[in-house]
C-alpha cells in the first residue's frame, strides 16, 4: 500500500514552516509524495478577510516548484462551501482507491483543536494523522482520547527543527514594513511584493 501525504491550509501565505514540516513528514512516513492542498473557504477564517484564492495559488506553486515530491492540489478551491477536512478526504480517498493511505500532515497546535473540527472522530477513521512538533505547544493524548476516542492509534507525532513562523505574523511584517526575507521562499517574497498583499488590511490583496 502506498501512502501520500496531504497538507492543508490557506497558506496566507505559505512559508518555511509549512514547507519544512512537509518534508520531514514525507521523509519520516516514507511518503511517495505530499499534496499541497489550498483552502478555498477555511471554515475558521468565514468573518475574516482573506488573499483571494488565485494569488494564494499561485504562492504555494511557486514555493514547491523545487521539490518533485511535492504537488498542489484545486479539490477544495474547485467546490463549493467551506473546506471541511474530512471532506476533501472523503474525495481523494475516492480518487486514489482503497491502496493508497492518506497521511494528513497537522501542527501540533491544530492536532489539540481537532475535538472541535468537523466530524473527528470520522476524520480519524479516513486518514492517519501526523502531526508535527511546534515550539512551546504541549498536548495530553489520554485528554484527546477521551474527547476522540480511537485517536491514540490513528496518529503519529513527529518532531521537527524549530522553526517559530506564522502566516499572520508574516502579513503584519509586511504591512508594518518590516523584512519577511528567509522566512519565506524568495520566489513568494517577490510575488507578495509585486502584487502588494497584505498592505491594506489582514490577508487581503490590493
Amino acid at each position: 500500500m502506498r501512502r501520500i501525504g496531504v497538507i492543508g491550509g490557506t497558506f496566507d501565505p505559505i512559508h518555511y514552516g509549512h514547507l519544512a514540516a512537509a518534508e520531514e513528514a514525507r521523509v519520516k512516513m516514507d511518503l511517495e509524495r505530499v499534496l499541497f492542498v489550498v483552502a478555498g473557504v477555511p471554515p475558521h477564517k468565514l468573518d475574516e478577510e482573506i488573499t483571494p484564492v488565485e494569488h494564494r495559488l499561485a504562492i504555494v506553486s511557486l514555493a514547491i516548484a523545487s521539490n518533485t515530491h511535492f504537488e498542489i492540489s484545486r479539490v477544495d478551491v474547485d467546490r463549493p462551501g467551506p473546506s471541511y477536512t474530512v471532506d476533501t478526504i472523503s474525495i481523494l480517498q475516492k480518487r486514489w482507491g482503497q491502496d493508497t493511505e492518506i497521511c494528513f500532515i497537522m501542527g501540533l497546535d491544530s492536532l489539540v483543536e481537532l475535538p472541535t473540527w468537523h466530524q473527528p472522530k470520522r476524520l480519524i477513521q479516513s486518514c492517519r494523522l501526523v502531526a508535527v512538533s511546534r515550539p512551546g505547544v504541549e498536548i495530553e493524548i489520554a485528554e484527546l482520547e477521551a474527547s476522540v476516542p480511537g485517536i491514540s492509534s490513528r496518529v503519529e507525532i513527529i518532531d521537527m527543527p524549530e522553526m517559530d513562523i506564522s502566516s499572520t505574523e508574516l502579513q503584519q511584517r509586511v504591512r508594518d514594513g518590516l523584512p519577511i526575507k528567509y522566512q519565506v521562499p524568495e520566489e513568494v517574497e517577490r510575488y507578495i511584493m509585486e502584487h502588494e498583499l497584505y498592505r491594506r488590511s489582514s490577508g487581503t490583496a490590493t
